[in-house]
């Protein structure tokens, strides 16, 4: 089991580095808000990912595209407020960084400014090179994602498996490497085959973190609400649910509402 001391030492780019050169797993979830991030962060875990999937799990949006930059400013500094430990990375919304690689930046410096964040996370390789140079010679860690790329959900026309042919396999692994030299910290691999992101792995030096990729890459990462069940349409065979939060959630707010209608609750004891 972790522990969380007083003497918080903070994970940095540099940590995860060193994780994967001593072939030491990494961690990593999705958090949102201050009051799950904190819990987030107290058990342990190595990295948070601020992601565009708020779009989804929190404004009930059928894609991440709708998610502007100021929402995403709001939702990684209330998890910033509460992180003590992890890496705070946070996603580049859909439209702040594709084409334009100045706007990129001015992107990236906002998150970073006004959030806290410690680093930006970017889909796609070689279509936005100029951006992820751009914005990391300005000084901000930059960590990749490829494979299934929910940003470009209507150009897949589905969200199923990528990389399966031969020829965008080869094309993910060139990608791979090319964002590793140009000098991002992480690459995240979403929904490839196994073999695919453990070659990857073994490929770059970066830690690769996988959602979907199998167990031979450096890191796992999950959405926090698909992982403790208070998500329970998505099921997708990646996904393990830890917990059953909806069904807690759910038979203590039902109790709740029988109580007050029994005038059960508040009782003698819970009033002045």
């Amino acid at each position: 089991m972790s522990t969380y001391s007083a003497e918080v030492k903070r994970v940095t780019t540099h940590t995860l580095q060193e994780m994967k050169n001593r072939n030491e797993k990494i961690s990593m979830l999705t958090a949102y808000d201050f009051s799950l991030a904190k819990i987030v962060d107290e058990a342990g875990i190595d990295a948070i990912l601020v992601g565009d999937s708020a779009s989804n799990v929190m404004a009930g949006h059928e894609t991440t595209l709708p998610i502007t930059l100021e929402q995403m400013i709001y939702h990684a500094s209330s998890v910033v407020r509460a992180v003590k430990r992890a890496l705070v990375v946070v996603d580049m919304p859909f439209g702040t960084y594709q084409g334009n690689s100045s706007e990129a930046l001015r992107s990236a410096i906002k998150i970073m400014k006004e959030s806290g964040g410690h680093a930006v996370k970017m889909e796609g390789g070689r279509e936005i090179k100029e951006s992820v140079i751009r914005i990391l010679s300005a000084g901000i860690p930059v960590m990749g994602h490829l494979g299934l790329t929910p940003q470009s959900i209507y150009k897949f026309g589905t969200y199923t498996v990528r990389a399966k042919e031969e020829e965008e396999a080869e094309r993910l692994i060139e990608d791979a490497k090319m964002l590793a030299e140009l000098g991002c910290f992480g690459l995240v691999l979403e929904k490839i085959p196994a073999h695919l992101a453990k070659k990857v792995a073994e490929t770059i030096q970066i830690p690769v973190i996988g959602i979907g990729a199998g167990n031979e890459v450096d890191g796992q990462i999950l959405v926090l609400h698909d992982m403790l069940g208070i998500n329970k349409e998505f099921k997708p065979r990646f996904l393990r649910r830890y917990a059953d939060l909806h069904t807690i959630i759910l038979s203590g707010i039902k109790q709740y509402v029988d109580d007050v209608r029994r005038v059960d609750f508040p009782n003698e004891k819970e009033q002045y």
